[in-house]
């Protein structure tokens, strides 16, 4: 089929690469037009693995397509799907600006019936805005059907969830839209759940929602671990063996961040209290991760008497491995209290020190090896579980003259500390503290 697809962020580029290497004629439109201009040429403007291989693979099979032309874009299109951002607004509320925008560009360049696939993450009840929008703005009298079809893609792993996710979710109101989604998204092999529009909106929110709860309920149950004396890892593993309960999502570590899991917990907060709905369990969820982010600059603060002057190394700054996104990451704030702490502090990520630059406060330096960043450090902090990192030679913390490793996603075993000599503190685990003989003794 041919299909548009309205912006070219981390839904939109994912979702057109993966719908032209399943066989369909797909044109991606933005405004940026030096986003759009790199994309021609191949370059992907986001990392994700495998992302930028199957981008050039299909422009050069010709089956896909960047413009900044709306005319372009749509004058062809069977379907068009939009996938712009929908930020959120100081209230907690999602912006919906980009994707109402969207929806009057559509209207204005049809003149042929077209399905329209809302990607976007949208409050329950915004598929059927737009529908009216479009229908108001048309210059042409033809056919719109309107379709929710929220994405869960994980940052990371975004190409082979697209290829397979547990389901494809479908919100529709006519057997039409429900026929061509059905088509598209055939080659796939991924299991149809077919529902009305308003569910398939909130099947979005509602799952974001409940694994953010289930992070922040371990981590809680870590904290727990840590005041009695028990071991998270092997609570988790306890825990997971039970079916209705399941081991996914069981990892302690410093909290969710991302794109998705913080905007939308906020959102489904508030969606609820336009309805006069006081969500207090997901309220809960929201305050125990944004005191989680604080853990590590506890745990450090314990071990020395003042910060002032201390060299710290922050080792991973994006919010997730194979990431480079720093939105929401826990990185922000624990070099802004290391900071006013008056700690000195130097960061390493293998992917996201470009971004990283634009976000945290200028005083923070930059290494660009794990060696580089620890070398003569008081202290090192360990933000994310990149396997760089995870498969460390532990020797290279013996840089410091007393090592000490503060790790934020327990990327170490125990055992292994010990036997290293390497003071360690981790998240819901017994701490390992040597007292290592100095040069002097």
């Amino acid at each position: 089929m041919k299909i548009s697809v309205v912006g070219t962020g981390y839904v939109g580029l994912v979702t057109g690469v993966s719908l032209s290497e399943i066989g369909h004629q797909v044109t991606c439109v933005d405004l940026n037009e030096k986003k759009i201009e790199k994309m021609k040429r191949g370059i992907s403007p986001i990392y994700e693995p495998g992302l930028s291989e199957l981008m050039n693979k299909n422009i050069l099979e010709n089956g896909l397509k960047f413009t900044t032309s709306h005319v372009e874009a749509f004058k062809d299109a069977e379907v068009i799907y939009i996938a712009v951002g929908t930020p959120e607004e100081p209230s907690g509320a999602a912006n919906l600006d980009y994707v109402e925008q969207a929806a009057i560009d559509i209207a204005r360049h049809i003149a042929r019936p077209v399905t329209i696939v809302t990607k976007s993450t949208v409050p329950v009840g915004t598929n059927h805005k737009l529908l009216q929008i479009i229908k108001q703005n048309l210059l042409h009298p033809v056919r719109v059907d309107i379709v929710s079809n929220p994405e869960f893609l994980k940052e990371g792993s975004a190409i082979y969830d697209s290829f397979h996710g547990d389901r494809i979710i479908i919100g529709a109101e006519t057997g039409h839209a429900f026929k061509v989604m059905e088509t598209i998204n055939k080659p796939f092999g991924i299991p149809i759940y077919k529902t009305d529009i308003k569910s398939a909106e909130m099947i979005k929110y509602a799952s974001n929602a409940f694994l953010a709860t289930k992070i922040s309920f371990i981590n809680e149950i870590s904290n727990i671990c840590e005041l009695v004396g028990a071991n998270i890892e092997n609570v988790a593993a306890g825990m997971g063996m039970d079916q209705r309960i399941g081991g996914q999502f069981l990892k302690a570590g410093i909290g969710y961040g991302g794109s998705c899991f913080p905007k939308d917990t906020k959102a489904l907060i508030q969606i609820a209290g336009d309805f006069e709905y006081d969500f207090k369990l997901l309220k809960g969820v929201v305050s125990v991760n944004k005191k989680q982010q604080r853990v590590l600059v506890n745990k450090l603060k314990q071990c020395f008497s003042s910060l002032q002057g201390k060299k710290i190394a922050i080792l991973g700054l994006a919010f997730k491995p194979n990431t480079d996104d720093m939105r929401e990451a826990a990185s922000i704030q624990v070099t802004n209290e290391l900071l006013n702490l008056g700690a000195d502090v130097i960061a390493y990520d293998p992917i996201a020190i470009d971004n990283a630059k634009g976000i945290l406060d200028p005083l923070v330096r930059y290494a660009y090896s794990v060696e580089e960043a620890i070398a003569g450090c008081d202290a090192a902090l360990i933000l994310t579980e990149w396997d760089e990192i995870k498969r460390l030679d532990l020797s290279v913390f013996r840089q410091m003259e007393q090592p000490l490793v503060i790790d934020g996603r327990n990327c170490y075993s125990l055992d292994a500390m010990k036997e290293a000599r390497i003071e360690y503190h981790s998240i819901g685990r017994p701490s390992v503290i040597e007292i290592i003989e100095t040069a002097s003794l």
